[in-house]
């Protein structure tokens, strides 16, 4: 499935590229470590070169035994300021809400359009 302008399949994405000097369609899964490419002379091909990549990853990592890369786990460190920090913690305090939920809060209300 497309959406926009990125490729969607079993919880993996890509955003398709085209390069003049090679005159291909390209593209890279995103979100993960490992690399997960595909490419097509033919625009009407890519999104099957895509899906065809996911599941050749998924394949090659169940017959080594690894666990395949998802592209997001939820959880990230955030770095900010030790004033940041004690705000955020006095804020999600009043609130009677962890600090996670504050930040994801935050985050939700500042993506929200």
């Amino acid at each position: 499935m497309a959406t926009g302008n990125l490729l969607h399949y079993k919880g993996y994405s890509a955003r398709p590229e085209y390069s003049v000097a090679d005159r291909t369609f390209y593209g890279v899964v995103l979100g993960i470590g490992d690399l997960v490419d595909f490419s097509s002379d033919r625009a009407e091909e890519l999104e099957h070169e895509f899906r065809q990549a996911v599941d050749d990853y998924l394949d090659f990592c169940r017959e080594i035994g690894k666990e395949p890369q998802k592209e997001y786990k939820g959880t990230f460190n955030v770095r900010v300021s030790p004033e940041l920090h004690r705000q955020a913690a006095m804020r999600a305090e009043e609130e009677d809400i962890s600090l996670n939920r504050f930040v994801e809060n935050a985050l939700r209300n500042a993506l929200v359009t």
